[in-house]
Formats: structure tokens, sequence, C-alpha cells
């Protein structure tokens, strides 16, 4: 999966969101609850792990993400970005402030190891 590089550059803090629901309109947050704070090298191991999930090809489940992340620069002011995950369907959609259009919906394999890998850290970090 290929995320904004500057974005990866800039994050020093990355909110874990487990989604409730759809945004009323494209670009606004996913609501839901922040089950998590992941600052330091678990910043860098996750936004590792992100851009290593490999590609897929688009599946239709509707789009249903159970988990995003919100990558946030020393400011902490607006996010960076939003990434929005569906483990059903193999979807990434991702919003903010340093998004291109170009990367705003991905596809990556939820079957892989590093997908698996991410999904057990998003399901730790609402224990």
């Amino acid at each position: 999966m290929q995320l904004p590089a500057e974005a990866v550059a800039a994050t020093v803090l990355i909110e874990v969101v487990r989604i409730s629901a759809l945004p009323a309109k494209r670009g606004l947050p996913y609501p839901g609850t922040v089950v998590a704070h992941w600052a330091g090298s678990e910043v860098t191991d996750a936004l590792a792990l992100i851009e290593n999930l490999p590609g897929s090809e688009q599946h239709r489940c509707g789009f249903a993400p159970g988990w995003s992340v919100r990558a946030y620069e020393d400011s902490l002011d607006l996010a960076l970005f939003e990434a929005a995950f569906c483990f059903s369907c193999d979807e990434v959609r991702m919003h903010g402030t340093v998004v291109p259009p170009v990367l705003a919906t991905q596809f990556f394999d939820a079957d892989t190891p590093p997908a698996q890998a991410l999904l057990a850290l998003f399901r730790e970090a609402a224990l």
C-alpha cells in the first residue's frame, strides 16, 4: 500500500479507531472510539507494516471498515491522513491534508501475513 511519503516522515502519533459507522460525508473522520495512541517505534512499525501490505484486486462487500488509523504531526492539530481498512473487501480509503486523489482508494490482500499482523495489532489495541 502506498502512503504519502511526507506524511510518513512527519507522523509522530497514530490514533487507532474502532469504527462504528461511515462518516456522513466523504472526507470527514470516521466515527468511532479511539482505542489506542501509538508513538515512537510503534508509529514506525505500524507505518512500515501498512506500507508493506500487498496489493489486491477490488472486491465488493459494500465497504464496511472496522478500523482506521489517524496520523498526526508534532502540532497534533489536524490529521495528516486517516486510513480506514475493510478486511472483508480488501479496501482502504484514505483522506487528509496530504493525501493526493490517486492514493484515496487502494486495495490490499487481507489474507496475507502483513494484513493479518495489522489486524492483530488493531485487535490488541482494543483490549
